[in-house]
């Protein structure tokens, strides 16, 4: 009798104490963002684009909240992720796009978006493009590499080091260089210097000195490196082979590492920062997606990411775990059409940036206001939402949800909207800041207002309401908005947004 007793309280603490998700790790979503790259607020169907397909990102589009005044924090891809990541603007650290064997942007005592997670009981993880520098600025690519995301709050990580354009061409995984081969070290140097033959490892063509490699498209002179996969890049590589990646192969790469994640994290919340390179160049979609536009590989290209989007999609439905994943879709800047490449790409009627000007590197409109959709089917009614918001408000608002405290000083520029990103409410933020690369130009959003500090010191000021296209410079007209505005901008330029 006693020995039956103690195997049924034996069974019973087993039943307790065995690992499940608890009720409000249930409740708390699984949150993806899906960080598309160089991709225009023209580019999607749900946008007003005409000439590229894109049924899946569409699809998201209907059955979540298509903010149409989005924006990421820089018209160039690396000072954006900081800023999504830490809750900054870029150029108060003066981050611009990383170069090869560029040193970890981000501090690794800073409080990040995935620390933040981490402290809700998430798993965290990011797949795809990294372009935030790894290491202390002298990488080793054949020995451990760190500092890098396992530094800064991310539990698992499968990168692109840098972009599809330059040097290294392998991929990394948490520490090391992915199926590294030590028969075959690597070593990668800079744009303009060569790798000495006496060097070991397996040697590739370099541009300019065996142009019969380039087997694809002429790159400018920028990109004259090494030649990958027909394609001349930025910086030289040697070894590596059994490392390399296929740029055809790399969205399918970058689906099945973030699928195991998910598989293996699914039991509990996770956030999964998942980075597409798609559509930066050299825009080289799978033969499957060549043809599909009358745009060039780059119309190509976006109808590549569609797909991609809509096995993501698929994943979690057969995960069964759509219902209660939010999943973002957005870009890291606006688009550019000739980005070092003759690649056949052209506008044909398109535009990229929908009725914005400018694109990438600029601080037009078009460089930052770019797609911008939030998916929850178990929470988010479909909706269309003006509100202005920003990718650096991602912090705060995640922390508003979670009930995370945010430390002081820290996301300095990041504020807490989240009833607005789930359709709660309609109001945004009243005012954002824009930069393009490094905040060399810098231009400050106070409702339909816009505000632009130039470089050479010049200002210009547009009321996007009336001139969406920034055609008509209104300072001289309207000099007490400007005086006001002009105050604001200086203001926030010295001081965080969140400064009081």
């Amino acid at each position: 009798m006693k020995k039956s007793i103690i195997i049924l309280f034996l069974g019973i603490f087993c039943v307790l104490s065995c690992k499940s998700p608890s009720k409000e790790e249930q409740e708390k979503p699984n949150v993806i963002i899906i960080y598309t790259d160089d991709v225009g607020y023209g580019d999607i169907g749900a946008y007003g684009a005409k000439l590229i397909k894109t049924p899946n990102i569409d699809k998201l589009a209907e059955e979540g909240i298509r903010f149409t005044d989005g924006h990421c924090a820089a018209s160039t891809c690396s000072p954006s992720r900081y800023s999504l990541l830490t809750g900054d603007m870029g150029f108060r650290k003066d981050i611009g796009i990383q170069g090869i064997n560029g040193k970890l942007a981000i501090d690794t005592k800073k409080f990040t978006l995935p620390k933040l997670f981490k402290k809700a009981g998430y798993s965290t993880a990011v797949v795809g493009k990294w372009h935030l520098g790894l290491g202390d600025g002298n990488v080793d690519w054949n020995k451990e590499i760190s500092p890098g995301p396992l530094d800064i709050g991310f539990d698992y990580n499968f990168l692109v080091p840098a972009t599809n354009d330059r040097s290294p061409f392998v991929y990394v995984e948490n520490r090391k260089v992915y199926n590294h081969n030590a028969q075959d070290p690597i070593t990668v140097t800079k744009r303009g210097k060569r790798i000495p033959d006496s060097v070991p490892g397996t040697k590739y063509p370099e541009a300019k000195l065996n142009p019969e490699a380039i087997t694809l498209y002429n790159g400018d002179d920028q990109h004259s490196g090494s030649v990958i996969n027909g394609v001349g890049r930025i910086g030289y590589m040697k070894g590596g082979k059994e490392a390399m990646w296929d740029d055809y192969n790399m969205p399918k790469v970058i689906l099945e590492k973030a699928t195991k994640f998910v598989e293996k994290n699914k039991e509990k919340p996770f956030f999964l920062f998942l980075t597409s390179c798609d559509i930066h160049a050299p825009r080289m979609p799978h033969p499957r997606f060549q043809g599909t536009t009358t745009l060039g590989m780059r119309g190509d290209n976006v109808v590549q990411l569609d797909w991609f989007v809509g096995e993501v999609m698929t994943m979690l439905k057969k995960q069964n775990i759509d219902e209660n994943t939010m999943v973002i879709f957005t870009s890291d800047n606006g688009p550019v059409i000739i980005d070092g490449y003759q690649d056949g790409s052209i506008e044909g009627g398109h535009k990229p940036a929908g009725i914005y000007s400018g694109g990438k590197y600029g601080i037009e409109e078009g460089g930052t206001r770019v797609p911008f959709i939030v998916h929850w089917p178990s929470q988010i009614d479909t909706k269309v939402s003006d509100a202005l918001v920003s990718q650096v408000d991602f912090m705060a608002s995640f922390g508003e949800f979670l009930n995370i405290d945010i430390p002081k000083n820290e996301a300095a520029d990041s504020r807490a909207y989240w009833k607005t990103f789930i359709g709660k409410e309609d109001k945004g933020t009243d005012m954002i800041l824009e930069q393009d690369n490094r905040g060399y130009n810098l231009a400050l959003r106070l409702g339909d207002m816009k505000y632009t500090k130039m470089k050479g010191g010049s200002y210009e000021m547009y009321d996007l309401k009336l001139d969406p296209e920034e055609k008509n410079n209104i300072i001289n007209k309207y000099s007490e908005k400007a005086e006001e505005l002009d105050t604001l901008l200086a203001k926030y330029i010295e001081f965080p947004l969140n400064h009081k």
